[in-house]
């Protein structure tokens, strides 16, 4: 027990470690200060504004940085989807897979494009290697730097600076962030095992005398980006529980900190824009708090294991069931923490097998959005909360609702709660249809787990998370896969581009605002005091809004198993 606490305590050191470092970074990158791979990537920019014909030194408005952001999104997932129709006449196909139906390759562009993941589908028995590095390569970089890009305008906007340019934070992340690291990732991954190949599909006789083939593929630097974009989706079917995406401890250390580095490094990135490290600390540990609280629970309950399997077993075991032996319990729930609440949504175990404790810590991840939350995006929602605390206690105490010398008002607030509202609908909203037809949706798990894993498939859809359960039948070729195919695709595409558009509007209406000096009735937002009223408003909005599926999902198959007696 002591041992897997002592990972998670490291794993959770080197993080804290690296996001000063990382965070200062990113700002000098979006600030367009100088950085050690000027030499090497001014010329690869010059060269992509040169065939774009940007101008770069033209900034956009709020509405300007949208219509960017949603025409270049709906193109790259027009030219994917063509891509992924056709792969059986194109190269790189060496196990001659058949065409994905035309729902399936829908689904998994929106999926990819809105930096979600969400797969149903296997990748060794679906997609070829064109399509798992043209296709979804390509969009694991650019998704999350849209993410990134929207982040840093928000902030922007809040410190009263111009949005900045849309395709510039786009490229300038890729080439600054994304790219340099990547490559690092993967050939550390590679040391660690993860392999590098075009080859086909090995084929090798067992033990036994029986034939057995062994897929494999371009995995090192796919499962680089995937975690270091939060992107989430698996080369394999079993995604980081698969020995070739995750082969020992190592390489899982390695998926973890790459999930954590950027978005944590986002808050501290926000303290260097505003000039107040004290601020950016306070939220920072905030946020860690929370983490920390809900990695505790979900290490300590898949520890003493499942009630009826140990009464069964005359003794306390740690629940194994759809974990990997070689990563065990401690890492197994770290990483599910980790991966919900950065939105990676990658998974090194079966998340239908985790215990409702964890499954609770994991759906409230998602709800909230903010622990880490989706790159770029995630901060920003965290930012939202910020100003919704802001307005909430200058109520209160009768002051004038000001942050960072700019006023909240009507406006502000009517996109406040746009962001708050269409979040809980796109889940709560289409679960409510799946479970009054579960024959059209293929629901087959009876009781309080069935409720979590629809809960689950739309909470991850909406977060743009891409994690998921067994036991729906959403993947090819079940008959209900038409549906969770469509409906999960709308979640996909509304979660990630109505509160996008809203942020952006948001930013480009308090960058607009005449800023006020500070003064003795000015209320101060980097105080614990102030901090603990935010974190208050997050949990108490978000578990009351959610109350009832917490209750009736997790919290009621923890009672039934016999946690908490």
């Amino acid at each position: 027990m002591l041992q897997g606490f002592f990972q998670i305590a490291l794993t959770l050191l080197i993080v804290v470690a690296l996001t000063p470092i990382l965070g200062d970074y990113l700002a000098r990158v979006f600030m367009g200060n100088k950085t050690i791979l000027d030499p090497v990537m001014m010329p690869v920019e010059r060269f992509i504004y040169f065939l774009g014909g940007i101008d770069t030194q033209k900034d956009m408005t709020g509405q300007q940085y949208a219509s960017a952001l949603l025409i270049s999104n709906s193109v790259m997932a027009i030219l994917v989807f063509l891509l992924l129709i056709f792969p059986a006449k194109l190269p790189l196909n060496p196990t001659h897979l058949k065409t994905p139906s035309w729902d399936t390759a829908l689904h998994t562009t929106i999926s990819f494009v809105v930096n979600g993941d969400l797969q149903h589908y296997s990748g060794e028995t679906t997609m070829s290697y064109l399509a798992q590095v043209a296709a979804m390569g390509f969009l694991m970089f650019v998704a999350p730097a849209t993410g990134a890009g929207v982040g840093i305008a928000f902030i922007r906007g809040l410190t009263g600076r111009p949005l900045g340019n849309f395709y510039v934070d786009l490229t300038r992340f890729i080439t600054r962030v994304l790219l340099p690291i990547s490559f690092v990732g993967a050939v550390l991954l590679l040391m660690t095992g993860v392999p590098e190949t075009f080859s086909p599909p090995a084929t090798v006789t067992t033990l036994e005398g029986a034939t057995q083939t062994i897929a494999r593929g371009p995995v090192a630097h796919f499962e680089s980006i995937k975690m270091l974009g939060e992107n989430g989706g698996g080369f394999f079917g079993v995604n980081s529980a698969h020995p070739y995406e995750n082969p020992n401890g190592a390489s899982n250390l390695l998926e973890i900190v790459a999930q954590l580095c950027i978005p944590t490094a986002f808050i501290y990135t926000y303290g260097v824009f505003i000039g107040n490290k004290k601020q950016t600390w306070l939220l920072f540990w905030m946020v860690f708090a929370i983490f920390v609280v809900l990695i505790t629970m979900s290490a300590v309950v898949e520890y003493q294991g499942n009630p009826l399997v140990n009464y069964r077993l005359g003794g306390q075991q740690p629940n194994l069931e759809g974990k990997e032996v070689r990563l065990g319990w401690a890492q197994t729930a770290l990483f599910a923490v980790t991966t919900t609440g950065t939105m990676t949504g990658a998974a090194n175990g079966a998340f239908d097998s985790l215990m409702p404790t964890t499954n609770f810590c994991t759906l409230l991840n998602m709800f909230l959005q903010v622990i880490w939350g989706s790159l770029g995006i995630g901060t920003a929602h965290l930012f939202i909360y910020l100003l919704l605390a802001v307005f909430l206690s200058s109520l209160m105490v009768g002051r004038s609702p000001e942050f960072l010398g700019r006023k909240i008002e009507r406006w502000e607030i009517t996109l406040i709660g746009l962001v708050l509202l269409i979040h809980p609908l796109l889940i709560l909203f289409p679960t409510s249809i799946t479970l009054t037809f579960p024959t059209l949706a293929g629901v087959n798990n009876p009781g309080f787990h069935g409720l979590i894993q629809v809960v689950y498939e739309y909470a991850s859809a909406a977060s743009g998370n891409g994690s998921r359960m067994v036991g729906l039948g959403n993947s090819q070729p079940a008959s209900t896969a038409l549906w969770w195919n469509l409906s999960t695709s709308l979640t996909l595409w509304a979660g990630r581009f109505i509160p996008i558009i809203t942020l952006l509007l948001l930013a480009d209406s308090m960058y607009h605002k005449k800023p006020t000096p500070m003064s003795s009735m000015t209320l101060q937002t980097d105080t614990h005091l102030f901090i603990g009223v935010t974190a208050a408003t997050i949990l108490i909005l978000e578990i009351l809004t959610f109350l009832p599926v917490l209750t009736l999902g997790p919290l009621a198959e923890a009672f039934q198993l016999g946690i908490g007696h």
